[in-house]
């Protein structure tokens, strides 16, 4: 066999010089380093819910949430971010835009739902 069948291929980061940081002496010492920190981590096993949970609301009506997601995005009605959906229905309606009377019944009746309440980008900051 010839020498060079032997020997292992080429790569391409062997065309460059090997830097190491200073103060790090050469070695893979990091990978050492790091199983070390695992053998004295101590697992710990933690439960999500211990505790008994908070009566939830009912789930929402898919129709109800499309119906609102739709007035969301309607920028006849205005801009929606900063203000809650029933804020932005009274200023459409003060406007005389004729805003969905439907859309005010629903978040009337679900007033202390979040997912009503709130447009789809209340997270989102002005």
């Amino acid at each position: 066999m010839s020498r060079r069948a032997m020997e292992q291929p080429r790569r391409i980061t062997d065309s460059f010089p090997r830097r190491r940081g200073p103060g790090r002496p050469p070695g893979r010492l990091k990978d050492k380093n790091k199983k070390d920190k695992d053998k004295d981590k101590v697992k710990v096993k933690v439960k999500v819910r211990d505790s008994p949970r908070a009566p939830s609301q009912p789930p929402l009506d898919p129709a109800l949430l499309e119906m609102l997601r739709r007035f969301d995005l309607s920028w006849e009605y205005g801009p929606c971010t900063g203000i809650t959906r029933l804020q932005r229905w009274e200023r459409a309606q003060e406007l005389g835009l004729s805003p969905p009377g439907t859309i005010r019944d629903a978040l009337l009746e679900h007033r202390d739902n979040p997912d009503v309440t709130y447009s789809l980008w209340h997270e989102y900051e002005l």
